[in-house]
């Protein structure tokens, strides 16, 4: 008796109950997943949306105050930096401007002598120079012959170029003078001493400055003093660089100076 009643209890437990719909797992699962699957996709994309606000503000702050990008247009230069090559410039070593209040960041460390500087040209600050720093606000220099005095001591410069060494003051036809600046910059005054000048004393916040290809630039023998004001920072390195050449399609692409990539401007 008590067998039968166990076996009718376990039918009773089986049996389907009326209103009970079991789940399935076809096509209402396959349209669960693809519903699933959108919202995470939309997830994703409001994702992005929101860090783009937030990659936007660091792009300008690093723009602003940290660092920026400068092309290399002319040879004033050379031997340091050279026609086509790209720097990035540190705007921070120097103390970096805010923009609109006309105040500067405090300064990593003042500039020196021999320091690579950007600045804007005070003719035209819409341009950008970059150039040799030499003389230092109370520094006395001047010029003989092609040699830099400061403060009445002769200044090694290892980094000069001298290919035009021997054009001194009253050579023929330059009569110590540069005839046209390299290409980017305007023209020099042609008549102007470039050997040969001096003394002069730099006046307070203000900065000497001249190219390292001294028979190629347009610096301040030909316009004056860089006010402090107008510096911007120093070339950090190179990040990209090659030979311009008209007679190629894209030189940018097949006349890559690899060896360049990466060097420190000093």
């Amino acid at each position: 008796m008590n067998r039968d009643r166990r076996n009718e209890a376990l039918r009773a437990a089986n049996r389907p109950r009326r209103g009970v719909r079991l789940p399935s797992w076809g096509a209402r699962g396959a349209t669960s997943s693809r519903a699933a699957g959108g919202r995470s996709g939309a997830g994703r994309a409001a994702g992005w949306l929101g860090i783009l606000p937030l990659a936007l503000l660091l792009f300008l702050f690093l723009r602003t105050f940290v660092v920026a990008a400068f092309r290399i247009p002319s040879s004033s230069m050379e031997r340091t930096l050279l026609v086509g090559d790209f720097l990035l410039v540190n705007k921070w070593v120097y103390g970096a401007e805010i923009p609109l209040l006309r105040r500067r960041l405090p300064a990593f460390r003042e500039p020196r002598h021999a320091d690579v500087i950007v600045f804007d040209w005070p003719v035209d600050p819409d341009k950008a120079f970059v150039k040799r720093l030499v003389g230092l606000p109370g520094d006395t220099l001047q010029m003989a012959q092609g040699v830099l005095q400061r403060n009445g001591v002769a200044v090694a410069e290892p980094y000069l170029t001298r290919a035009t060494a021997a054009r001194g003051p009253g050579a023929a036809g330059t009569n110590g003078a540069i005839g046209t600046a390299n290409a980017g910059e305007p023209d020099v005054q042609v008549g102007a001493p470039r050997d040969s000048w001096g003394p002069l004393v730099v006046p307070p916040r203000h900065f000497f400055v001249l190219g390292d290809n001294r028979a190629n630039s347009l610096d301040s023998r030909y316009w004056g003093f860089v006010p402090e004001s107008q510096l911007r920072g120093a070339p950090w390195f190179v990040y990209f660089s090659f030979t311009p050449d008209s007679t190629q399609v894209a030189p940018w692409l097949t006349r890559i100076r690899w060896a360049r990539l990466g060097t420190t401007v000093r």
